[in-house]
C-alpha cells in the first residue's frame, strides 16, 4: 500500500456491511479449528469496527485442562477472538488488496478480564478501529456476554505479505 492509498483508507467514510456466517468468516482469516475462534461476525462498518459472535460450548478443546472441574475460557484466547474479529474488519476494509496478505497481533496493552467466560456463554465482541498508520492498525476491543463486560484491551497488528 503506498502513502497515497493508505491516506484514502484512513480517511474513507465507514460504510456498514452485511453479515459474516461461518463459511465467509473462514474465507476472510485462515484460522481454523481449533484456533478459530469467531463463529459469526454480524456488523463490520468499513475503517471503523467490527462485532463478532463466539458461542462458548464445553466442547471446547482448551476446557479439558481449564480448568476440568471449573471449566473458564483462558483470557488469551478472548485476546485471540478480539484479534480474529479485528482482522475481518481489516480484509473487508482492505477489499481485493488484502488477498495474499496476513494480519499479525504486535502488542497487547491494557487487558482486562472482569468476569469468567464459561461453557453456555454467549460472547459479543465489539473492536474499534483507533487509528492507522501504513500498514499497521491500532484497535481497542471489548467482550460481553449478556451485556456484562468480561475483558477488554488496546492492540496494535501489522498487515503483511503471507
Amino acid at each position: 500500500m503506498d502513502a497515497s492509498e493508505a491516506q484514502a483508507a484512513e480517511t474513507a467514510a465507514p460504510t456498514t456491511v452485511e453479515a459474516f456466517d461461518i463459511a465467509q468468516v473462514m474465507r476472510a482469516i485462515p484460522h481454523r479449528y481449533p484456533f478459530l475462534l469467531v463463529d459469526r461476525v454480524v456488523e463490520v462498518v468499513k475503517n471503523a469496527s467490527a462485532i463478532g459472535i463466539k458461542n462458548v460450548t464445553i466442547n471446547e478443546n482448551f476446557f479439558q485442562g481449564h480448568f476440568p472441574e471449573h471449566p473458564v475460557m483462558p483470557g488469551v484466547l478472548i485476546i485471540e477472538c478480539m484479534a480474529q474479529t479485528a482482522a475481518v474488519l481489516v480484509v473487508e476494509t482492505l477489499g481485493p488488496e488484502a488477498r495474499g496478505k496476513l494480519v499479525y497481533f504486535m502488542t497487547v496493552e491494557n487487558a482486562k478480564f472482569r468476569k469468567p467466560v464459561v461453557p453456555g456463554d454467549q460472547m459479543r465482541v465489539h473492536v474499534v478501529k483507533e487509528k492507522q498508520r501504513g500498514n499497521i492498525w491500532k484497535f481497542t476491543a471489548e467482550a460481553k456476554v449478556d451485556g456484562k463486560v468480561v475483558a477488554e484491551a488496546t492492540y496494535a497488528a501489522m498487515i503483511l505479505d503471507r
